[in-house]
């Protein structure tokens, strides 16, 4: 079976919310599964699945659980467009090029792998005597679980979600501290940055499995959002901060390589360094000074334009906390009044700092 860290084709994440627990397709399948008749399923357009289709009625009706639960008491496949919505075949006989190579040893699961490589399609096989149900779509083969199996994992990845959440705290509130005191380290950032991913690696796993579960997974998905509130914000405000300026301040590349990191490359520091574009540095000798795009965030209603102002007017946070409410209000977009909020929202961060640092 698939390894589900390899889970991240948009071909199958499609397939698996065209399935999941609470929709009508799914409800069919399960009526299909606990009656033991087995099945197989083609999602495709007709032109395309035409040429493979041997025999067989034509039915061309809506879509209903109870009709596809007993279309699937006889041999044939069944064939529906590919949201589903229309039955267009059923009991037919498919014909795949015999030549396409099947890892599968049953008749219907290997025409079912095989239907899925030629055409562009999903295809489900269920298993009479398993009890199975196997998604086929481009090359990958995928076996749903039980809802009960899936909930525990995800339950699971939660835990371990919150556990590197409270690390990636501690780090970003050091990290703060030291920006008031303009004494960052490369090291410093490159903690943050690693503890941001592994925390998106883990949301990313549990994002999946709140697919799987449909309706199933609400209140999963609930715990998700609330412990991944500013994560992927704050990583990006981080990589505007620090990635040098003759890199380009590609931030989205450098996210995007970031997430591309194997799980062993993402335990050491080398690789977060040269994506960052660092090279041959002592990442715990090497002094940075953040431009100021994550501390200004954190000040309440500061648009991005102005927080963007701010940075090219004064270069530094350190500039910026020292400017007075005068050459604040001097920048686009700021005014007398808001220039009282950034002087007011540094004192507070600085307070809050504190607090957390120390209880």
């Amino acid at each position: 079976m698939i390894k589900r860290h390899l889970i991240t084709s948009d071909r199958l994440i499609e397939a698996m919310q065209l399935v999941a627990p609470g929709t009508q397709i799914r409800e069919a399948l399960d009526n299909i599964v606990r009656a033991r008749t087995g099945g197989l399923l083609v999602f495709a357009d007709e032109e395309e699945v035409a040429p493979l289709i041997s025999g067989g009625i034509s039915i061309d009706v809506d879509f209903s659980p109870m009709i596809l639960y007993e279309l699937a008491k006889m041999d044939g496949a069944i064939i529906l467009n590919r949201d589903g919505s229309q039955m267009m075949h059923a009991n037919v006989q498919l014909v795949p090029n015999p030549a396409i190579y099947s890892s599968e040893t049953g008749t219907r699961h290997r025409t079912a792998e095989r239907v899925a490589k030629q055409i562009d399609a999903l295809v489900i096989s269920i298993s009479a005597a398993r009890d199975v149900l196997t998604l086929y779509v481009d090359s990958i083969r995928y076996v749903l679980e039980e809802i009960r199996a899936i909930l525990s994992k995800a339950n699971q990845a939660l835990q371990a979600l919150e556990k590197y959440k409270s690390r990636l705290s501690q780090v970003s509130t050091s990290l703060s501290a030291l920006e008031f005191e303009d004494a960052v380290t490369l090291y410093d950032v490159l903690s943050v940055v690693q503890r941001s991913e592994m925390v998106l690696r883990i949301a990313r796993e549990i994002e999946r499995y709140i697919i799987e579960l449909g309706s199933q997974g609400r209140l999963i998905e609930m715990q998700l959002e609330e412990l991944m509130v500013d994560v992927r914000e704050d990583l990006r405000a981080v990589l505007m901060d620090y990635v040098p300026e003759e890199a380009g301040l590609f931030v989205d590349e450098a996210a995007a390589d970031l997430a591309t990191l194997s799980n062993e490359e993402l335990l050491t520091l080398d690789p977060i360094t040269r994506i960052l574009g660092f090279h041959e540095v002592d990442a715990f000798e090497h002094q940075l000074s953040p431009r100021g795009y994550r501390m200004l965030r954190k000040i309440p209603r500061l648009p991005k334009s102005v927080i963007a102002n701010l940075v090219v007017e004064f270069g530094r946070l350190e500039e910026i906390m020292q400017a007075t409410a005068e050459e604040l209000a001097d920048v686009d977009g700021v005014g007398t009044a808001r220039a009282h909020d950034i002087k007011e929202g540094f004192l507070r961060l600085r307070e809050l700092n504190l607090l957390e640092r120390y209880g």
